[in-house]
């Protein structure tokens, strides 16, 4: 059998990680090709050696001449596209956050080889001049847990027949806390998420919500269904991923580990599923299931309220929300404003320049910038005051 020759962006990362333990557990199955960081060299050369890439690519690395013997280096946003257009690969994975790497992503569909996606951004900001590059069915693949299990569910049923799907959350740290609780959230207690090792920028959406609120515009664009057909739901435990509804009233659900290595196996090795409950992830026993729900509100989760309403008004709205996110996250992150200002910052980016409609991606790309600038100042001028 033929092996599926692979490029992951985001090799350094979580994600990227367990896309690169999937390979390394099926070598009769998988090859590493080419891989791809931001800026650490030595951890992306280390990662080359260790799974035999022959191409390394930095977005933005420190030294602008880096090289490595027995590399082809890349470098750059240009070099993510030269990395999906090397002819020896046949599946590319998108695992890094931000939007640099949208160019390469639509170059890759355009290729017409298989794509795994883990890159919220190239959705939110840039779906509509991406999802129209697909060339046929499951030729791009979701990685994020959420949308693997709704895609999983998903796999074999006509669109008609869909009535609704449900994202779910962890709820992250403060899913229990009070208002008055909120208000005295720290950076070091918003970095303890519960159930996901992530990074801080991540982990902190999580804990606002702002991340599942952006999950839920990016399931918009991914499965083609309005704002008012996509939910969320806390689930505590963490064993359902996402769920389907069906005009018949019938429900499927996907339930497993909270392990990213499962939707990068999905994802990877479609159609096949792999033997990993053989060792490395033994399922969840029918006497261990919890298939506990609850809403989330939306008095509590601001940023989630925040995100929706983005989805639904679209635009404008979903870009600027990403650069202010990214902007206020920051702020937060450095003790400059408190929990309870994140979402007030990206409230007033949106309601002060949400109503130009982007007509191509570079002016939809320019909108997470000029939403960022625009909190980076409202954060300036709190702190004047």
């Amino acid at each position: 059998m033929k092996k599926i020759r692979l490029a992951v962006t985001g090799a350094t990362g979580s994600v990227g990680g367990a896309v690169l333990d999937i390979c390394a557990r099926f070598p009769q199955l998988f090859e590493i090709r080419a891989l791809a960081a931001k800026s650490n060299a030595k951890k992306l050369t280390e990662l080359g050696r260790r799974h035999g890439a022959k191409l390394l690519c930095l977005t933005e690395p420190e030294d602008k001449n880096w090289r490595e013997e027995s590399f082809t280096c890349l470098s750059g946003v240009n070099g993510l596209t030269e990395m999906v257009e090397e002819p020896s690969v046949d599946h590319a994975v998108f695992a890094s956050s931000g939007v640099a790497a949208i160019k390469a992503l639509q170059k890759a569909l355009m290729r017409g080889i298989d794509v795994s996606l883990a890159n919220k951004e190239s959705i939110v900001v840039a779906g509509p001049w991406v999802m129209p590059l697909i060339k046929r069915a499951d030729q791009l693949r979701p990685v994020d847990s959420e949308h693997s299990a709704v895609w999983q569910c998903l796999r074999d049923a006509p669109k008609e027949e869909v009535s609704r799907i449900w994202l779910t959350a962890s709820g992250g740290p403060f899913r229990d806390y009070s208002a008055a609780q909120m208000e005295g959230v720290t950076p070091e207690a918003a970095l303890n998420h519960p159930v996901w090792k992530m990074g801080p920028k991540i982990t902190v959406d999580s804990a606002t919500l702002m991340n599942k609120g952006i999950e839920c515009i990016e399931a918009m664009q991914l499965f083609g269904l309005p704002a008012e057909r996509v939910g969320a739901l806390i689930h505590p435990r963490s064993q359902v991923h996402g769920m389907a509804e069906f005009v018949d009233g019938t429900v499927r659900l996907l339930l497993s580990q909270a392990d990213m290595r499962l939707p990068a196996a999905a994802a990877i090795a479609w159609p096949r599923r792999l033997p990993l409950a053989e060792d490395a992830l033994p399922p969840i026993e029918p006497r261990d299931w919890d298939l506990c729900f609850r809403e989330i509100d939306e008095k509590l989760f601001p940023c989630f309220a925040l995100a929706r309403e983005a989805g639904r008004l679209g635009g404008a709205y979903p870009a600027l929300l990403v650069g202010a996110d990214e902007s206020a996250v920051r702020h937060f992150l450095n003790h400059e404003i408190s929990y309870r200002a994140i979402a007030e910052i990206i409230s007033e980016v949106l309601e002060a320049c949400g109503e130009k409609t982007p007509q191509t991606l570079e002016e939809a790309v320019a909108l997470v910038e000029t939403g960022e600038k625009m909190a980076d100042k409202i954060c300036r001028d709190r702190r004047n005051r």
